[in-house]
């Protein structure tokens, strides 16, 4: 990158970081299945802290990763896209010429990790989702890094001294670095989930996904405007389809933590008037015991 002013950049970022023979490696690529392997890592030692069976990481890992792959796919043809893709569906299965959506990735993780638990048997479904929400926060970093590396989800001109110049596309105008805002707000989210997780002993299960999805969405949707249409259409409204398909997530992600405090509130409260009526059963016992041992004396 190469500095032009104090606030403008020029990247010509080359998106191939090496290539062996026929065999090209993008740097999207990597930092995506890197991302994947960091939190596979993040993953495992989350289960040996909480003394589960490490082996279903990889039964785990793959369910997640095709749940992302699948749903961000169908969610890029066809909500962003959807004349194209309709019309030439066999085109969806093209994933290597790019266009992934992370509201559908969003949408296929869920439903691939419910799979999983339903088929495992083993654990509660909000428990781990607690869990696994801290990598993705990070592997949502790593994919953002990658469209800047290659040089796509462009913002809008700056139409001033600051900005990011995309050389390799020919431009010679500043743009808004959104894939950077969008890195950086996921990176935040990273910190606070992970700092959460491991501070926050007592808190309501479920309720780092509600988190996660708070602020990651709620981030979209502020940062979106930044950002070119990726739609084929318009909305023809005041919000564009990234923050209109944002909104459902953050009042969801809302209605959730709601719940699930008030679930939690309900198990305390539940739980302190059952402790309360065995004291009460205690006394009532021992006070019965105290009476018979006072007339066994008297007799």
């Amino acid at each position: 990158m190469q500095e032009i002013g104090d606030l403008m950049f020029v990247w010509a970022g080359d998106p191939i970081a090496f290539s062996i023979g026929p065999v090209i490696m993008r740097w999207y690529g990597l930092l995506f299945a890197g991302g994947f392997v960091l939190g596979y890592f993040m993953m495992y030692a989350m289960f040996k802290r909480a003394h589960y069976k490490t082996d279903d990481l990889d039964k785990m890992l793959v369910y997640v990763f095709f749940g992302t792959i699948i749903g961000a796919r169908l969610g890029h043809c066809l909500i962003y896209e959807p004349d194209f893709y309709l019309a030439h569906p066999l085109e969806i299965l093209k994933i290597w010429k790019g266009g992934l959506a992370s509201h559908g990735g969003t949408i296929g993780v869920v439903i691939a990790f419910f799979i999983f638990i339903k088929t495992s048997h083993k654990y509660r479904f909000f428990e781990i989702a607690d869990m696994i929400v801290v990598p993705i926060a990070m592997v949502c970093t790593f994919i953002r890094l990658g469209n800047f590396m290659n040089s796509e989800i462009l913002g809008k001109p700056t139409n001033s001294d600051f900005g990011v110049v995309f050389a390799r596309l020919g431009e010679s105008f500043p743009r808004y670095p959104a894939q950077l805002f969008e890195a950086a707000s996921y990176f935040i989210t990273f910190v606070i989930l992970a700092v959460l997780y491991f501070k926050w002993k007592k808190r309501p299960e479920g309720m780092l996904l509600g988190i996660l999805l708070f602020l990651i969405y709620t981030a979209r949707f502020f940062i979106e405007p930044f950002k070119e249409e990726q739609a084929d259409y318009s909305t023809d409204m005041v919000f564009n389809v990234g923050q209109l398909l944002s909104i459902p997530f953050i009042l969801g992600s809302i209605a959730l933590m709601v719940f699930l405090y008030y679930r939690d509130s309900n198990k305390q409260h539940a739980l302190r008037t059952a402790d309360a009526d065995a004291d009460a059963n205690a006394d009532i016992d021992q006070a019965k015991a105290d009476t018979k041992a006072q007339k066994d004396q008297a007799q």
